[in-house]
């Protein structure tokens, strides 16, 4: 297929790079585009948890304007793309979206789903289940968590609540933040890896080709002009000066054109010898 050396040396040396330079990226991009989303997703457990624990108190003190107040704050903040709290029965208590108030949220949904999987719900889910991404009705692409929250000895305790100690989630808290700082974040990654990529690619085959030339092709194409010297007949012709593995390969062909010149020098002597005896032979056979 390839019919110079120079060819059949760095094409397969630029393909096998190319190969091993794409494959490194996309596992690279896999591993930080995953870490950067369990980071992601950690931040919004904590900013869950810290709104649980801002209305620890309102709740004690069943503060429903207080409640909606916080929620309403946190609803403001720029990036907040939905927040709100339901009961266990999946009525929808307070939200930043005054409109849902009232309402029973969908529990196939996939903030919902993973505990109502089966006949009993599940009360407690990693930090990662609680985790979902989904596009919103205004198409932004958001990342959601659902908090439960828990019953704790001051719930069921209290004068003015019902729960009793056996109830362990009184309620879940679900957030939901844009990911469009985070999708900005990895396509602005994904790009730099590519043009890193591409550097990568041009000064690896770069680097390899030059050593090669100097190296290798340089050194064979003087060998080669060297013996085609040779082949026709000029065994007076120098030795290029190289150095290296194809020292050998230089020298052998200077043994051979040595060889031959010696060769040739004989073969004349043998030929003048023949000459004299047979002019000898010539005057002894015309002489009287």
């Amino acid at each position: 297929m390839f019919k110079t050396i120079t060819a059949r040396a760095i094409v397969p040396v630029a393909l096998a790079v190319t190969g091993f330079v794409i494959v490194c990226c996309i596992l690279l991009y896999s591993l930080m585009k995953t870490d950067m989303i369990n980071d992601a997703v950690h931040y919004e457990t904590n900013l869950a948890d810290t709104i649980i624990k801002s209305t620890h108190y309102a709740m004690l003190k069943s503060d429903r304007e207080m409640l909606s107040n916080i929620i309403d704050n946190v609803g403001a903040q720029q990036g907040v793309e939905h927040v709100r709290i339901f009961n266990k029965k999946g009525l929808i208590m307070f939200s930043q979206n005054h409109k849902e108030i009232n309402r029973l949220v969908d529990k196939k949904t996939a903030g919902c789903i993973g505990c109502h999987t089966g006949p009993v719900p599940t009360s407690s889910l990693g930090v990662m289940q609680q985790a979902r991404r989904f596009k919103n009705e205004r198409g932004i692409e958001v990342l959601a968590i659902t908090a439960p929250v828990y019953n704790e000895p001051a719930c069921y305790n209290a004068d003015c609540h019902f729960h009793t100690a056996g109830q362990k989630v009184l309620g879940t808290l679900d957030i939901g933040l844009s990911a469009a700082p985070l999708l900005k974040t990895l396509s602005l990654m994904r790009s730099r890896m590519m043009v890193f990529s591409v550097m990568v690619l041009i000064l690896t085959i770069g680097g390899v080709s030059a050593l090669l030339r100097r190296n290798v092709f340089v050194p064979l194409q003087e060998i080669k002009e060297f013996t085609a010297k040779v082949s026709r007949g000029n065994l007076d012709a120098e030795l290029p000066g190289i150095t290296g593995e194809l020292t050998d390969l230089a020298n052998d062909v200077r043994d051979v054109s040595l060889k031959l010149k010696r060769a040739g020098q004989e073969l004349e002597v043998l030929r003048d010898g023949q000459k004299t005896l047979n002019k000898k032979a010539t005057t002894e056979a015309d002489s009287p």
